[in-house]
C-alpha cells in the first residue's frame, strides 16, 4: 500500500540564544556526570567522542567543532539541537527519545549514522558527509540535502516527498520503494533515481 505524502511540515528554528554561564568549552564525557538536562547549552570545542548520552536531554542546545563519534544516544531526547563542524560518525539517531525529536546540521561528518525510523521533516543537512547513512523507514518530507554526500546511503520505505537533492550527490533512491512525490533534483541527479533500470542517458 502506497504511502501519502503529508502536508509540509513547520521547520524548526535553529537555537542562537545562549546565556553565558551555558556556554561550555572543551568539556568530555566528565562534564556530563551529574547533570540530566541540558537547556540553551552551546557546546564549543568539546570532545565527547564515546560518550554516554544515554537518557540525557538537550534542549535548544548548539554543538559546534565539537567531536560525538560513537557516542551513546539511548534514550537521548533530542529537542532542536543543532550540530555544527561536527564529527558524528556511527551515531545512532534511531535510539533516541521520540518525543519532540529536532536536529540541524551543517558542514558535519556523518559517514555510517543511522536516522532509520526517524520521524524529521523539513530537517535540514547543509554540507554534510552522509555516506554509508541509514535512511530506512524515515521521514525527510521536505528535508534539504544541500551539498551533502550521499555515496552509498540507504532509502528504503523513505518518506522524501517534497525533499531537496539538488545539490546533493552519489545518492541512488528507488522510486518503487521509497515516496519521492515532488522531491527536488536536477537533470543529472535523476540518474540516482533511474539507476535500477540501467538506463543509457546521452
Amino acid at each position: 500500500m502506497a504511502i501519502k505524502p503529508r502536508r509540509k511540515p513547520t521547520v524548526l528554528r535553529k537555537p542562537t540564544h545562549f546565556p553565558a554561564e551555558n556556554v561550555a568549552e572543551r568539556w568530555d564525557a566528565r562534564h556530563l556526570l551529574g547533570h540530566t538536562e541540558f537547556d540553551e547549552f552551546h557546546f564549543v570545542s568539546c570532545d565527547f567522542s564515546g560518550a554516554d548520552f544515554s537518557r540525557l536531554r538537550f534542549t535548544d542546545c548548539l554543538f559546534e567543532h565539537c567531536n560525538l563519534s560513537s557516542a551513546k544516544l539511548a534514550g537521548t531526547a533530542l529537542q532542536n539541537v543543532a550540530f555544527a563542524d561536527c564529527k558524528l560518525l556511527g551515531l545512532q539517531f534511531t535510539a533516541c527519545r521520540d518525543m519532540l525529536f529536532g536536529v540541524h546540521f551543517d558542514q558535519c561528518q556523518l559517514r555510517y549514522a543511522s536516522f532509520a525510523g526517524r520521524v524529521m521533516p523539513g530537517t535540514r543537512f547543509v554540507g554534510c558527509t552522509l555516506e554509508e547513512a541509514d535512511f530506512a523507514d524515515t521521514d525527510l518530507s521536505a528535508a534539504v540535502f544541500q551539498g551533502c554526500a550521499l555515496t552509498g546511503a540507504t532509502f528504503q520505505n523513505t518518506r522524501l516527498a517534497e525533499a531537496d537533492f539538488r545539490s546533493a550527490t552519489g545518492f541512488v533512491i528507488d522510486p518503487e520503494s521509497n515516496v519521492i512525490t515532488g522531491a527536488h533534483f536536477t537533470l543529472s541527479g535523476l540518474l540516482g533515481v533511474v539507476a535500477k533500470y540501467n538506463l543509457v542517458v546521452e
